[in-house]
């Protein structure tokens, strides 16, 4: 692989990472980089082999093609998540419509590369997603250790729990990370491009009907109407707000 650059290796981000992916030569390719970087890594061709690998070694990443044999890449993510199994997933995909990808993100994939991709991009998102998850259980500012209440809406960032007026909700991880983000400073505007960033950092290629559609399911889950929302509010021509509904009735009155 004269394509491979030495790196200076992190190894707090090293990680046991499986690799699902029917195409031999791209799952090699794949494999390559990332023990280069110093990963563990497995490799499965297919999608049940992936459910099976994910449950039996518990690992920080999986890494899943999205058209594979026995269960697609789509199925494995609907499967992990509804096993409240939350290892990061990036997945990897030859369908470009924008539909197709919501949906996986929808699902509960935290991040996912078109193909063909740059194999360097991918380490980069690896990274990205890694050091995401390893935050995730550490201290991260004043606010890491307690949750979050905007009213009576209560976001757990230490336990990824989300509840409204005493109702679990259960979140995505995009969903869980747009609302955390704006649970922390309740009724300042959020622009798209501002909760772009929360999601997916760097890509380029994800667009802000992402985030209407983030926003969307999470009105399903947080209003109690909402068609007519009163938590999770647009602002027009800027982006949106998270704001208390009984505060700001109080003041009107």
């Amino acid at each position: 692989m004269s394509g491979l650059r030495p790196v200076i290796y992190d190894h707090r981000v090293c990680a046991n990472v499986i690799v699902a992916e029917d195409d031999e030569m791209q799952a090699e390719l794949v494999r390559r980089y990332l023990e280069h970087e110093g990963h563990a890594v497995t490799v499965v061709g297919d999608g049940l082999a992936a459910l099976a690998e994910v449950r039996h070694r518990e690992p920080d990443l999986l890494v899943l093609d999205v058209m594979m044999p026995r269960a697609d890449g789509l199925d494995v993510v609907r499967v992990l998540r509804a096993e409240h199994r939350e290892l990061p997933v990036l997945m990897l995909t030859a369908r470009s419509t924008e539909d197709d990808l919501l949906l996986g993100l929808d699902l509960g994939a935290d991040d996912y590369m078109t193909k063909p991709y740059s194999p360097r991009e991918l380490m980069a998102r690896v990274r990205t997603l890694l050091r995401r998850s390893r935050r995730g259980g550490q201290d991260t500012g004043p606010a890491a250790n307690q949750a979050l209440r905007v009213g009576a809406l209560i976001v757990d960032p230490d336990r990824h729990e989300v509840s409204v007026e005493g109702r679990s909700v259960d979140c995505t991880p995009g969903e869980f990370r747009i609302l955390a983000a704006m649970a922390t400073e309740p009724d300042r505007v959020f622009t798209r491009q501002r909760l772009l960033e929360e999601l997916h950092g760097f890509d380029r290629y994800i667009s802000f009907r992402t985030v209407d559609v983030h926003i969307m399911n999470l009105r399903k889950k947080i209003e109690p109407a909402p068609r007519r929302p009163a938590r999770l509010l647009t602002v027009f021509g800027v982006g949106y707000k998270l704001t208390d509904p009984a505060r700001n009735a109080s003041r009107a009155s």
